[in-house]
């Protein structure tokens, strides 16, 4: 198992904070609907039908990289989890261009489906802040080997993550009707 040789703790846990702070900072100021969008093309409208496939795709690797380590399978369970981070990632560009070149679509469902839409909204986005430094930290102490502080940190991560995975898809589904 290849490890990072990592000996500055402090100077990465500098970094994971910037990036897990600067990360909805930037998304936040994006869903700002005084920003002016920016015309990236009609292509970007495909975009929530894209991210609604990473996010199934996120979750299909979560569940295999949880199977693989239960297996004792570490080398698949990396891959898993590498594959899970790499969606994420691309998912993240794909929301920010979205964000950045279109306005965010109302959901017009009625009744009682109301009030669910907006409770896993809300805790998708909720959650989905939080994450990134438990993912970040996973990673980290994976990758230096820390194992024991990566199981520590995964006991929160991975439900976490997975939960906003699965709500990610739950709420593209119940807003895909809405999309222009």
């Amino acid at each position: 198992m290849a490890t990072l040789s990592l000996p500055n703790d402090k100077k990465y846990n500098r970094i994971i904070n910037i990036i897990a702070v600067a990360i909805p900072v930037v998304v936040a100021i994006l869903l700002n609907p005084r920003i002016p969008k920016v015309d990236l093309g009609e292509w970007t409208q495909m975009l929530p039908h894209l991210n609604g496939m990473i996010n199934s795709l996120t979750t299909l690797a979560l569940l295999a990289g949880f199977y693989f380590i239960k297996q004792n399978n570490i080398a698949m369970h990396r891959r898993a989890m590498t594959i899970a981070f790499g969606l994420g990632a691309i998912f993240l560009v794909s929301y920010v261009l979205y964000h950045l070149s279109n306005d965010s679509t109302p959901f017009g469902g009625e009744g009682i489906i109301r009030p669910i839409y907006y409770f896993l909204l809300i805790s998708h986005i909720t959650l989905s802040i939080g994450v990134v430094w438990f993912v970040l930290r996973a990673i980290y102490f994976a990758l230096s080997n820390q194992i024991d502080l990566h199981r520590k940190v995964v006991k929160w991560a991975f439900p976490i993550w997975l939960y906003v995975s699965i709500t990610g898809v739950v709420v593209y589904l119940m807003i895909r009707p809405y999309y222009q």
